[in-house]
């Protein structure tokens, strides 16, 4: 049968609860979801791609085609993104710049070093987001970085920090859209620290500093990521979730909620309601933990689900920034965006076509029986039918058939780079 036919029978099934499928689709591709560079070459970047990983980040895998440079990263996410219905954004870490060859240190990293990737991003229609890289360098080697009890290792953080500040406002100006700059720190011990307070004094003081410059919200928006623990910090992380909610609530900053960097019983799905009641907004870091934080690809579960339905009932599409953050080195890089990507794309979806209103009615009804037999219901709709439509709609290979495109470019692409 054929997309066209199906989606029409689906079409009729929702609009049995109320539901526009069309308007479904045509708002879930206005949503933007910022794509991380950092799956195309397992987080390693440009300034020294053959070094050590460290900042409690590991990369397992050695999947072949790796891209070794800018030019191969680009192209693997062109490839990427055009297996992907919906509006997109590149999230950059701060060591992908562009050097034209020369060796610059990160506290020195300016504006002009992300000049190629803004007219890259205007060529392909991609906006861009933005990160400071405080791990994999000798300066953040024990683990602290801007809480470090060292004041000249701390101010060398603090600069690189606020040159980030600089260099996002910078792209966002020339892009003529607002760049979510994500500071995420790996302060932390390994071991049972004498002096919590003293290194979470030192953070918030060096923020304090990052943030001190004026800088137009119209081209830059700071977020603060907390973290529970970290590979080589079990015992004490500073940048705590308490931390990072306190700072952010005070300081009038974006609060960054990483779905792996929490307790494994904890749900960032119940948690965007909260922080919104007393933020104006949040980034989300999608990733998919199994057992911690180890940012398996995002797939189609049911915390996905909740995320995106959160985000939807609460119309809160202007106040949450859906970024993704996952690397898999096991598998095939591009493959791994494409399943990630369209994996939030359908949840987003998904939750469009709820008829969410109904829902509420039964709640406010007490009507707890049919709120709950209606919800298990829409599990079961055509929904795949609607999702084939986006990305007919778009362009985009529908169901498995963009893994043959994945598969070609494999062959003829990435093998070669042995």
């Amino acid at each position: 049968m054929s997309t066209e036919k199906m989606y029409s029978y689906a079409k009729e099934i929702y609009a049995k609860f109320g539901v526009n499928t069309d308007k479904a689709i045509k708002r879930a591709s206005e949503i933007p979801v910022s794509i991380h560079c950092w799956q195309g070459d397992d987080v390693h970047g440009f300034e020294n791609p053959d070094g050590d990983l460290t900042g409690g980040i590991q990369v397992t895998g050695n999947y072949p085609g790796k891209a070794r440079n800018i030019d191969e990263l680009r192209a693997d996410f062109e490839k990427a993104v055009s297996l992907i219905p919906g509006k997109k954004r590149i999230n950059l870490h701060s060591f992908y710049l562009d050097s034209c060859g020369e060796k610059v240190s990160r506290e020195k990293i300016a504006p002009k070093h992300f000049d190629s990737w803004i007219e890259w991003a205007k060529e392909k229609n991609l906006g861009i987001d933005y990160n400071p890289s405080c791990f994999s360098h000798p300066l953040s080697a024990d683990g602290m970085t801007i809480s470090h009890p060292d004041k000249n290792i701390r101010d060398f953080w603090i600069e690189h920090c606020k040159g980030s500040r600089r260099v996002a406002a910078y792209i966002g100006e020339k892009l003529g859209n607002t760049v979510i700059t994500n500071f995420w720190m790996p302060d932390g011990m390994k071991d049972i620290p004498a002096d919590r307070y003293g290194a979470r004094l030192r953070m918030k003081e060096a923020y304090d500093e990052i943030f001190r410059e004026p800088i137009s919200t119209q081209y830059n928006k700071d977020a603060i990521e907390s973290k529970v623990f970290g590979i080589g910090a079990e015992s004490f992380t500073v940048g705590s979730g308490e931390f990072c909610l306190g700072y952010a609530a005070k300081n009038n900053k974006l609060l960054t909620l990483d779905t792996g960097h929490f307790h494994p019983t904890e749900y960032v799905s119940d948690k965007i309601s909260s922080t919104l009641l007393f933020l104006d907004e949040i980034l989300l870091h999608v990733s998919r933990p199994v057992r911690w934080d180890s940012d398996h690809v995002v797939i189609f579960d049911d915390e996905l689900k909740a995320i995106a339905s959160e985000i939807i009932r609460g119309n809160f599409t202007e106040r949450v920034h859906i970024g993704l953050d996952f690397f898999d080195g096991s598998i095939n890089r591009i493959a791994a965006w494409v399943i990630g990507t369209r994996a939030m794309q359908k949840a987003l979806l998904y939750a469009l076509l709820e008829p969410s209103d109904l829902l509420r009615d039964f709640e406010v009804q007490g009507d707890y029986t049919s709120r709950l037999a209606l919800m298990e219901e829409l599990k079961t709709l055509p929904f795949a039918a609607v999702f084939d439509m986006y990305c007919e709609s778009q362009n985009i290979p529908v169901r498995d058939t963009w893994l043959s495109e994945v598969k070609a470019y494999e062959k003829n692409v990435l093998l070669k780079r042995q």
